[in-house]
């Protein structure tokens, strides 16, 4: 009885020593963390946690995972190294128990205290009683782009669209609708007060609110071409899988790849973080023009990567020439662009970068991004189709830099910065416009020259005409306060559910469900089933898919597909015969009919990695 009785103490020892060790690197690993977390994104939201919680990792900052690991991870292991050899030093001493016990208890304690400062800073209590909170202000405000007229103009313009990262009118200086002594961004400053930001009769520079889901890159993409938020539900999240990405919105890629626009996506980090590459492809087929296509094409060496991926600078060389491309092409296009230098923390100062300011680091990168971005636009004005192609310059949301803005007055309002330059209408009103980052959708459509019926989309309203914003409308902070809320418009918006294909059914438009496989690694193929194919003009003659990895297509291979009995059609792709290589592969169905005619059914991606 005395050795079971030794063997249990035994086997309670080591546990309760085990148990303490890791509830120590616990304790560290999460204090450290939430510090972590902070100083990186000084303006993080629930939102945004959420979401990239929720979405793929692949495509992140290599730099900020090598920053994690050293700042968080290293001291946790740090602290199970010594705590193993301090209780192997104090194992037969008859205070062990008390310092066991301790060690539990600190370890505890700490990570109270860290959770509970971070649950006081995300406000989480306010935001998982808004997600158990509808609100109807969506659903009743939201004007769907599919049941809107729109008429383009006989001759379509060319858009370029740059996203400009972190950039917003507070770093003009006060005189210009800034907050700094001296402006940092004096290039951007007098493109927007010599084009259109919407400021009226003032002197000092308009730009727009980013309302909640519309404050991190993606999100502010997102909301800038559909017009909504990129809110998602913290339970029975249809984007955690990033399968789709609000499949049933309809956006502003989805409007020109309808109206016959060819469309690019130039960026130089690897699309595929946050969701981006899904975004862009799904809705309106852009060719993705990113760090890893840059690589391919060896534009750069396969081991080159600073910040990102790529720099700015190498950014607008490639614009120029891929801009020239689609001039010559013969037909209307879309470049949309995001950079990346001014991105938190401090931004990355490239080789043309000027020390201005001493040792003010991000100060220094976004005047190098203010003559670049001036350069560029300066340099599209001498070509010759700038005459019918319309720029837009937006912020995508304001900084998350720890400590750029915090010397700025608490009663300053912080908006993103915005000028449309070239747009193809006029104003309906001269009075400074109050508006957010959903207004940018219709007015970038009313800014090419198309005429919108009722001048409203989405949770926007076109800027050119006089009427109300919803901001506007019903004040600033109640919009915020209800768009945090949940709302079933935007969960029927993201859901993939049957409804959407019955109602497409019903109205004579041709769908299929389309399944890709996982990749299997042993036969080195991924299996296409296509099924319920409905709504072909003659009938079914044959089912076949195009498969393309390369941003250009210059790999694109036909496969044809084979029937079933139960109707259905199958294939698979021989990943082989792309060389193995990883990445995200295009998969576009199309159905010839019996007279043949093919139509182009949808598309999917298929991964491999």
């Amino acid at each position: 009885m005395k050795m079971v009785l030794d063997f249990l103490k035994k086997f309670m020892l080591v546990v309760g020593t085990i148990l303490s060790v890791i509830l120590m690197a616990l304790g560290v690993l999460v204090c450290f963390s939430i510090r972590w977390m902070f100083n990186t994104w000084s303006n993080l939201t629930m939102d945004e946690l959420v979401y990239h919680l929720t979405a793929p990792l692949e495509g992140t900052n290599g730099e900020m995972i090598k920053e994690y690991l050293s700042i968080c991870v290293a001291p946790a292991l740090l602290v199970i190294l010594l705590a193993v050899v301090l209780f192997v030093a104090w194992y037969n001493k008859k205070r062990y128990l008390v310092l066991m016990g301790g060690g539990m208890v600190v370890s505890l304690g700490v990570s109270a205290v860290s959770v509970h400062g971070a649950w006081t800073k995300l406000d989480v209590g306010n935001y998982v009683a808004d997600q158990g909170t509808y609100s109807t202000f969506i659903d009743n405000n939201y004007m769907d782009p599919a049941e809107v007229e729109l008429k383009f103009p006989d001759k379509k313009r060319n858009l370029i669209y740059i996203f400009l990262e972190s950039m917003e009118i507070t770093y003009a200086d006060c005189e210009s609708g800034g907050a700094f002594e001296k402006n940092v961004i004096p290039e951007l400053t007098s493109l927007a007060k010599e084009n259109e930001d919407f400021s009226g009769e003032s002197e000092k520079m308009n730009g727009g609110y980013a309302m909640p889901g519309a404050t991190w890159t993606i999100a502010a993409m997102f909301s800038q071409t559909s017009g909504i938020p990129l809110s998602i539900s913290i339970e029975d999240n249809s984007m955690d899988t990033q399968d789709s990405f609000f499949a049933s919105a309809v956006t502003m890629g989805d409007i020109l790849e309808q109206a016959g626009y060819s469309q690019t996506l130039l960026i130089g980090s690897d699309a595929t973080f946050g969701g981006r590459r899904l975004y862009f492809t799904e809705h309106g087929n852009f060719d993705i023009y990113d760090y890893v296509y840059a690589k391919e094409q060896e534009k750069i060496p396969q081991d080159y990567r600073v910040w990102w991926g790529y720099e700015d600078q190498k950014l607008f060389q490639y614009a120029k020439e891929r801009v020239t491309e689609l001039a010559l092409e013969g037909q209307p296009f879309n470049l949309t662009m995001l950079t990346v230098d001014t991105h938190f923390e401090d931004g990355y100062p490239c080789k043309i970068c000027r020390n201005t300011y001493k040792d003010d680091q991000y100060a220094n990168v976004m005047a190098c991004s203010s003559r670049q971005v001036d350069r560029f636009v300066k340099w599209i004005q001498q070509q010759d189709f700038y005459e019918n192609t319309t720029i837009v310059l937006v912020g995508d949301h304001p900084t998350m830099d720890s400590d750029f803005c915090e010397d700025i007055d608490s009663d300053y309002v912080r908006k993103v910065y915005t000028s449309y330059i070239n747009p193809a209408t006029e104003k309906e009103t001269n009075a400074e416009r109050v508006y957010t980052t959903f207004d940018i959708f219709p007015t970038t459509l009313a800014a090419l020259g198309v005429e919108i019926d009722g001048e409203r989309l989405g949770l926007g309203t076109n800027l050119f005409s006089s009427k109300q914003t919803l901001t506007e409308r019903f004040g600033l902070d109640f919009q915020k306060r209800e768009i945090g809320k949940k709302s079933k418009m935007m969960e029927q918006l993201a859901d993939l559910d049957k409804n959407k294909r019955e109602l497409l059914v019903r109205e004579g438009v041709m769908t299929a469900e389309i399944i890709v496989s996982e990749y299997d690694i042993e036969t080195a193929t991924m299996t296409v089933n296509v099924s319920d194919i409905a709504n072909v003009p003659e009938g079914i003659e044959g089912v076949q898919m195009a498969v393309w990895l390369a941003g250009d297509q210059s790999d694109l291979q036909w496969i044809q597909m084979e029937m079933r009995e139960d109707g259905s059609y199958v294939s698979s792709i021989d990943v082989s015969s792309f060389g193995y290589k990883s990445g995200e592969y295009r998969i576009h169905v199309y159905v010839v009919d019996r007279a043949g005619k093919q139509y182009l059914v949808d598309g999917v991606t298929g991964i491999v990695k």
